[in-house]
């Protein structure tokens, strides 16, 4: 994906790209090169400018200029007839900052179009978007299409593949597996190309009883820290117990991530409420107190909030630990190198060294060592949000087997995620939220897709009645 959109320059790969018959060579401004031969790319994170209207980041860096000046009638009107061609459903003037994620998503798509695109590359488009702006998404594609644009779609949701592309080609440790037509596939058989055997199971067995309760969360209000007019956790109720892995499910804004951020000491405001652990009550005001409290958080986004980007695999793994290898003002090297090797061999991180930059792994292996780093700090509550999001199927078991080992133990797990499948492959009991509040509480044995949905929509309320 980098070498084609001009990231990486012709000379540091071998081989060659080929278009319309014609080789690119990528040497000098590469990307500008790559955009002008007609090959644009939208990454997983959006690269917007956030107080900037959908306008101005379309045309940003090529705005349109009259006498010296930007041309803001131009741009606009440019803009509008792109969204229009493409039926792009996003205003032109609005806020980047003021939008959802499916909007943005649009931006972006409409951003790599502005360039005259004839390849669009997509890498992990629907990560963070809901249904319905993944059935919105899927009809933008299907207009590309037929407007002669060529899409590469890159996802780890195998489903997707079978909606929207005509062939699909399957990698592993960076080489071509196999490229089919995407009626010869089944999803068995694309999972089974993608680990390099046979699954029989997505989800791997387990016999763990989770034991006493170890951790409760008794109505909590919290009020946004940038509006404190704004309730967003309006009366969540939960307990979780040693050795449970217990689920959280919800539509996107139902409040999952704010109340695991707010636990964290790294969100809301709480107005109401109790955290208990252990039956002592807890007051938690930054993520050091939580982690004094033995509470650890794998956070949603890992390159935002979990990764120091410009630091090495050994750097990230030690960062929030560092307390155990220092003394005197000093850092001792050696300890926080066996400590940290520890780690990622019991988690099989794929790394060339330590010192590798975080950059240089695959995003499984990124977030393997975002879950390292939490390990040594040894948590009795592991909060994990989405710790699967925009890794392939290997990485994902792998993840989903270090989770039962840690419950195993008697670690007590929380887990958010946006995949129901998810939610019912590896939770004990599942809470469902429904606009800032826990509108039901599931056991395993009970619970279904359609009873998490109607509970995630409101169409059934806390005590089983319907709305």
């Amino acid at each position: 994906m980098k070498i084609l959109a001009g990231v990486y320059p012709h000379g540091s790969y071998e081989g060659s790209i080929t278009m319309g018959g014609t080789e690119l060579r990528f040497v000098e401004k590469s990307i500008r090169q790559a955009i002008e031969a007609g090959i644009a790319i939208v990454y997983q994170e959006l690269t917007l400018v956030s107080n900037m209207t959908v306008g101005e980041n379309i045309y940003l860096g090529k705005e349109p200029l009259k006498n010296g000046v930007i041309n803001w009638n131009k741009l606009y009107s440019q803009t509008q007839k792109l969204l229009e061609t493409y039926k792009l459903d996003i205003a032109p003037h609005a806020l980047i900052r003021q939008v959802g994620v499916g909007k943005k998503q649009m931006a972006e798509i409409a951003k790599a179009l502005s360039e005259d695109a004839r390849i669009l590359i997509l890498d992990e488009p629907t990560s963070a978007l809901t249904e319905d702006e993944v059935d919105k998404l899927m009809a933008i594609l299907e207009n590309l299409k037929s407007h002669g644009v060529t899409c590469i779609y890159i996802s780890h949701k195998l489903e997707e593949f079978f909606r929207i592309t005509d062939r699909v080609t399957v990698m592993r440790d960076g080489r071509i597996v196999a490229t089919e037509d995407t009626k010869n596939l089944t999803l068995e058989k694309t999972v089974g190309l993608m680990v390099g055997r046979e699954m029989k199971e997505r989800f791997p067995p387990s016999t763990r009883t989770p034991g006493e309760v170890v951790f409760e969360v008794k109505d909590l209000h919290a009020t946004d820290p940038f509006s404190a007019s704004r309730e967003v956790l309006k009366g969540v109720d939960f307990d979780l117990r040693k050795g449970e892995i217990l689920g959280i499910a919800g539509l996107m804004g139902s409040g999952r991530t704010e109340t695991v951020t707010t636990l964290f000491g790294e969100y809301g405001t709480i107005t109401q409420g109790h955290i208990l652990m252990h039956g002592k009550e807890l007051h938690i005001h930054s993520a050091r107190e939580a982690m004094n409290h033995g509470i650890s958080l794998v956070p949603e986004d890992r390159k935002a909030q979990g990764l120091v980007l410009l630091q090495s695999v050994l750097e990230n793994i030690a960062l929030p630990n560092m307390d155990k290898f220092s003394s005197f003002m000093r850092i001792n090297k050696n300890a926080q190198i066996k400590e940290s090797q520890k780690y990622a061999t019991s988690l099989a991180i794929k790394t060339p060294s330590l010192l590798a930059n975080i950059n240089s792994l695959s995003g499984g292996n990124q977030q393997k060592v975002v879950i390292s780093k939490w390990l040594m700090t040894e948590p009795q509550v592991l909060i994990l949000d989405d710790p699967t999001r925009g890794i392939d199927v290997g990485a994902k078991y792998e993840i989903y087997k270090l989770m039962n080992r840690l419950a195993a133990e008697g670690m007590s797990i929380i887990m958010i995620s946006s995949e129901l499948e998810e939610v019912l492959g590896m939770s004990d009991r599942i809470v469902v939220m429904c606009e800032g509040r826990s509108n039901g509480i599931l056991e395993r044995s009970e619970a279904t897709q359609e009873r998490i949905m109607a509970l995630a929509t409101g169409i059934v309320e806390k005590n089983g009645t319907r709305s």
